[in-house]
């Protein structure tokens, strides 16, 4: 085992006797012997390179990040160079205790990261002009094909099949729109929407930007007025940094506005990952899809915060979902609304000045130099033109072409709109002497030409005269000890792997290890703009060459699409890569896929996005599937089945030994098999999906490959296919990817949220091949550690015929309720107070907890934990004895804040010390829940999702 495999995997070598002799097993390879089915085992070592220590591989990334070249990157397109103010990135990007917590799904101990979404839902309300925002999506162009979905959703299933897309959107967006719309059977159709021609009582919805893909600024009324007047949604793509300055999409009617938050204080990344939004109107916001942060009470009736309309989460609605949108941006939002509260709106509104004045100086320089600037409202991008008869009379065939070369030349990459158009977008980080030297660059490719007229002022219409951002948290002029305190009390309020382990079956809450994590902040990464000549990213190449290898390697499959950019996303492209593979094939009748009730939530919803039919397979009284169900439904669907989607080991903690049986038997009927990853920490070593039989896997690297998890995002969820799918693996508009036969695109940028592709390829380099086996047998060995220990006292649901547990198990919570009123939910909240993160609860079985310890806790916390569930335990048989009432335990109260424990009453039958330092670790490091617990029906009730400016009274 390498010397970083040793301090990725917790226990130490020492500890192995006693995990063994609780286990059962002689050694940590006979008990995998006994979990894994011998007839998938991977019986050879991995062909991957061997292990690097980590000094080594920062002198290697250092030689690899110099081969990207950074330009001065002036394309536009949605993404602009930043200044990440020194407080955030230090604070919170390179912060474990922010990149490090879990989705806040237990809000009494996420109130830090609530608070800072529910300020980037207001900050996005604000900008937009809109009364509600989510927070948030993966990126523009998948947030504005959601808010077209969500527009059809909201006109009903009577609404015309049909959306409209204005032809001056950037192309990465309808390329989006395009890849989601058609699976669904809705047609996408092209216009100029400011066309007087354009029918939209034709369509259900209608997409324009503002400012559009060119730069160009436009009143929005009219465009607005003439959809709505034919029933029409309207749905606007916007600039935040734009909205400072002109007139917000909100006042000019819009019903949903979508956008990216990047040039908010996030790096480009050579494509992400970065916060996109969804605003709209209050009465949409149960229609909204993405996550919403709510104001709530909490049990004393103090003020909380929750993630509101739960319901609408994919592990309760499955194929009912109107999305599939799972993991979202979390750290990068939170990133985007720290740089609002920094800035304060007057920042903001100097910063966007000098951005639009910086171009109004280039444009006029440049219409000096007798370049024609397309279009007199403009924020930051510049459409550049000139006669044919100029480039003539120049003595140059090609003006612009030359000109974008000179540029280049000079250090500057500009944007080759056609043939006779250059885009020039100004941002944050263009300064007067740039300005000067690309009117320069353009005076020596148009010498001696005449002037012509600049552009003029905007009209009144467009120059926005509405305030923002008025809520005291944007308060403009903070110090950085101001800033600094703030970002840290909420910091402070929230559960990380800083503070303990977060035992999350499904989840894998592992090490996120510094070093993997150090050059995603280093320049010559995070300042790549995504669209640059990809002679510019050899360093990002080489990266996703390797990556792709060696997940190839793991998996068992021939090739590796790294676009989309989540596991969500993952899932949609291998159904959709399926859904292509049978229409090459003359089968486009093959709709039907059959899903296990096993199966993660998000598996039925990314079906029905495919536009396949979902047919729900049973499981056994063991938890595994049930294959005589699964062959009477193949038989019922034999002419139309599509796939299977299995999760493997199953979402019930297990190795099912019927897996080989079941890919054959659906491979026989011409289907495909589509397995879930999400559980792959268990197999990586051990055995491979490709071997197994599955034709495409999607892989969560925030899960296995240590990506982290950022609060509930960002993620990546790249998709292995066999040889047969690779021609459809996904391509992109702008820069060319996939196969020969690839799907529209998946994600707005073409290796999705690049930056963080870093991470996992020094995870695989670093751990090498015997490390990344050693890992999964760890996991193994940490789960079954745990079922050992508490099943007794909470009986384990599912085993293998053996008794083992794959990676996670399910612990039974059921019969208490019964028994003693007490559910999981109970045992959840109680765990905080012993100062632990609470397993997955309810899922994937109503009243359960789902335990996924991982390879990474050391003995000590898998102790720990397990003494905290036992301890639990015994206070529930305290309620059973009698001694404690069913509605006044510790179990009910949970969690004890400090201001319940010193309040002057307390009105229990169990001590404070016992409310609030149930065991030996809490005296010695408490951590303090902030507050009780939440009333999830007053906030759903009460829906307020903005920050709330104080009352006069208070």
């Amino acid at each position: 085992m390498s010397a970083f495999a040793t301090r990725h995997i917790g226990p130490r070598p020492a500890d192995l006797p006693r995990l063994l002799e609780a286990v059962g097993a002689p050694s940590v390879d006979a008990l995998v012997d006994e979990t894994v089915p011998e007839g998938i085992r991977l019986r050879r070592p991995l062909a991957l390179p061997a292990p690097s220590s980590e000094a080594a591989l920062l002198r290697e990334l250092e030689g690899i990040a110099a081969d990207n070249t950074l330009s001065r990157a002036m394309i536009g397109m949605g993404y602009y160079d930043v200044v990440v103010p020194g407080v955030i990135q230090r604070k919170i990007l390179e912060n474990p205790a922010w990149y490090t917590a879990y989705t806040p799904y237990q809000a009494e101990i996420s109130q830090g990261r609530l608070e800072a979404l529910l300020n980037f839902q207001t900050m996005v309300a604000d900008l937009t002009g809109m009364e509600v925002a989510n927070a948030s999506l993966l990126d523009e162009a998948t947030a504005a094909a959601e808010g077209l979905a969500m527009g059809l959703r909201l006109r009903g299933d009577a609404a015309p099949r049909r959306v409209l897309v204005d032809e001056n959107t950037h192309p990465q967006t309808v390329a989006v729109i395009q890849g989601r719309m058609g699976p669904v059977d809705i047609d996408v159709v092209v216009v100029d929407v400011d066309g007087t021609d354009v029918d939209f009582g034709l369509a259900a919805a209608v997409y324009v930007q503002n400012p559009r893909s060119d730069g160009r600024v436009t009143d929005l009324s009219d465009v607005v007025g003439r959809a709505h007047a034919a029933g029409c949604i309207a749905v606007v793509g916007t600039d935040l940094m734009a909205c400072c300055l002109m007139t917000p999409p909100g006042e000019h009617g819009a019903d949903i506005v979508v956008g990216s938050a990047q040039r908010f204080g996030v790096p480009m990344g050579y494509g992400g990952p970065h916060a996109a939004f969804l605003a709209t109107k209050m009465q949409n916001a149960r229609a909204m899809p993405g996550r919403l942060i709510g104001v709530t009470q909490d049990a004393t009736g103090g003020y909380a915060l929750r993630m509101a309309l739960q319901t609408r989460e994919q592990h309760i609605r499955r194929e009912k979902a109107t999305s599939n949108v799972c993991t979202a941006q979390v750290l990068l939002a939170i990133m985007s609304s720290m740089y609002a509260v920094w800035h304060g709106p007057d920042g903001l509104k100097a910063i966007a000045r000098q951005i639009h004045q910086r171009a109004l100086d280039l444009a006029n320089g440049l219409a000096a130099a007798g370049y024609t600037v397309k279009h007199d409202a403009f924020f930051d991008t510049l459409a550049i033109t000139t006669t044919k008869e100029r480039a003539i009379q120049g003595g140059v065939a090609d003006v612009m072409e030359w000109a974008w070369s000179r540029a280049r030349s000079a250090g500057y990459t500009l944007r080759n709109i056609d043939a006779v158009t250059i885009g020039i977008a100004v941002d944050e980080c263009t300064s007067d002497a740039d300005v000067a030297a690309i009117v320069e660059i353009f005076k020596s490719v148009h010498a001696g030409a005449d002037a012509v007229a600049g552009p003029t002022a905007w009209p009144q219409a467009l120059q926005r005269t509405s305030s923002y951002l008025t809520h005291p948290v944007f308060a403009s002029g903070k110090s950085e000890t101001e800033m600094l305190r703030y970002i840290h009390s909420l910091e402070a309020k929230d559960y990380s792997l800083v503070h303990g382990m977060i035992p999350l079956g499904s989840c894998t809450m592992k090490l996120n290890a510094t070093t993997e994590m150090v050059p995603v902040t280093w320049p010559q990464f995070g300042r790549l703009h995504p669209f640059v000549p990809i002679a510019d990213a050899k360093g990002y190449r080489r990266i996703f060459d390797e990556l792709e290898a060696g997940l190839c390697e793991i998996t068992g499959f021939s090739a590796v699409s790294l676009q989309p950019n989540a596991g969500s996303q993952g899932e949609l492209a291998g159904m959709l890569v399926i859904r292509a593979y049978h229409e090459s094939r003359g089968e486009s009748h093959r709709r039907v896929c059959l899903i296990p009730q096993s199966a993660h939530g998000t598996n039925p919803a990314s079906a029905v996005m495919a536009g396949l039919d979902v047919t729900v397979v049973a499981c056994d009284v063991h938890g595994n599937i049930d294959l005589n169900d699964l062959d009477e439904k193949i038989a019922e669907n034999a002419d139309r089945l599509a796939a299977v989607m299995v999760t493997y080991p199953s979402t019930h903690g297990v190795f099912e030994a019927g897996i080989k049986g079941l890919c054959e038997r659906v491979h026989a009927a011409g289907g495909q098999v589509y397995m879930d990853g999400a559980n792959m920490n268990a197999q990586v070593g051990l055995c491979r999906p490709g071997d197994i039989g599955a034709d495409v896997c999607h892989l969560n690297l925030h899960k296995t490959f240590c990506i982290p998890h950022g609060g509930g995002g960002p993620g990546m969820g790249p998709i292995g296919v066999a040889a047969h799918l690779a021609p459809f693996l996904p391509g992109h508009p702008v820069i060319k990817t996939g196969g020969a036969q690839a799907i529209p695109a998946i994600s707005a940028t073409p290796w999705g949220s690049a930056s963080i592709l870093l991470i996992s390829w020094a995870y695989l380099r670093l751990m090498g091949p015997e490390g990344l086996k050693d890992a999964s047998a760890y996991a193994i060995l940490a789960a079954n550690y745990i079922a050992a220990r508490l099943g007794d006292a909470f009986p384990v649901l599912y085993r293998a015929k053996n008794g083992r547990v794959a990676h996670e198990c399910i612990l039974d919570v059921r019969p208490l309720k019964a028994k003693v009123g007490v559910e999981a939910e109970d045992v959840a909240k109680r765990l905080m107070d012993y100062g632990f993160h609470a397993p997955t609860l309810s899922f994937p079985v109503a009243g359960t907890l789902m335990v996924e310890p991982t390879e990474s806790e050391p003995l000590a916390e898998l102790d720990r934990f397990c003494d905290a569930m036992l301890s639990i335990r015994e206070e529930i048989a305290a309620i059973e004895r009698g001694e404690l009432p069913r509605d006044n335990n510790p179990l009910k109260h949970a969690p004890h804040t400090a201001r319940v424990a010193t309040s002057s009453t307390w009105e229990h039958p169990y001590s404070r010390e016992q409310a609030v330092f149930p065991s030996a670790h809490t005296k010695a490091n408490k951590y303090w829940p902030t507050v009780s617990r939440v009333n999830n029906v007053f906030g759903d009730r009460n829906l307020v999702c903005t920050r709330q400016l104080p009352s006069p009274t208070t």
